[in-house]
């Protein structure tokens, strides 16, 4: 948005440095080539279709979907059997559509300007078990079989890697339903 603070991108679905300390350092990067190295991947093509452009998606789903600006719609992304959450990444129609019809995530990377599968790269795939959109159509819930970690600084969840950010617990008050 216009007069926003630019944000610094430092992985998929998270923001922040990678931690080290208590939790050990962030995964080791390989060179392209160098020792370890796997062949890259195809890029998965493509650049988020300009405004006006029909959607190749469901035009009911198309209708319900309420973007941001950028055309983007939030994908929460949750274990499917401990209903951990996971990551939250970006989503614009073709992403979607890729996902509900290809068994994996497809997000859109917003610092990279381009698609891409989550695991290919990593090995750390999103298998995808079901998706649904909230009431209001502005975010998607994505239920996966997650393989390895889900956040690129190496730990399950994204939301792990943040921290806790120290919340007032509160208790519900006897009597209330």
């Amino acid at each position: 948005p216009a007069g926003a603070p630019a944000a610094r991108r430092v992985g998929a679905g998270c923001r922040g440095p990678p931690r080290g300390g208590a939790r050990g350092p962030p995964p080791a990067r390989v060179r392209p080539g160098g020792p370890g190295a796997r062949a890259a991947p195809p890029r998965l093509a493509g650049r988020p279709a300009p405004a006006g452009t029909p959607s190749p998606l469901d035009p009911d789903l198309a209708a319900r979907l309420r973007r941001d600006a950028s055309g983007l719609v939030a994908a929460v992304v949750q274990q499917h059997d401990t209903g951990e959450v996971l990551m939250l990444g970006w989503m614009d129609d073709e992403a979607l559509h890729r996902t509900l019809t290809g068994g994996r995530v497809v997000f859109w990377s917003r610092s990279r300007q381009e698609y891409w599968r989550k695991g290919d790269t990593s090995g750390h795939a999103q298998y995808v078990k079901s998706v649904a959109l909230d009431c209001d159509g502005d975010a998607l819930l994505v239920r996966v079989d997650q393989v390895g970690a889900a956040c690129h600084t190496g730990t399950r969840t994204c939301f792990e890697a943040g921290g806790d950010l120290g919340a007032v617990v509160a208790e519900r008050p006897e009597g209330a339903a």
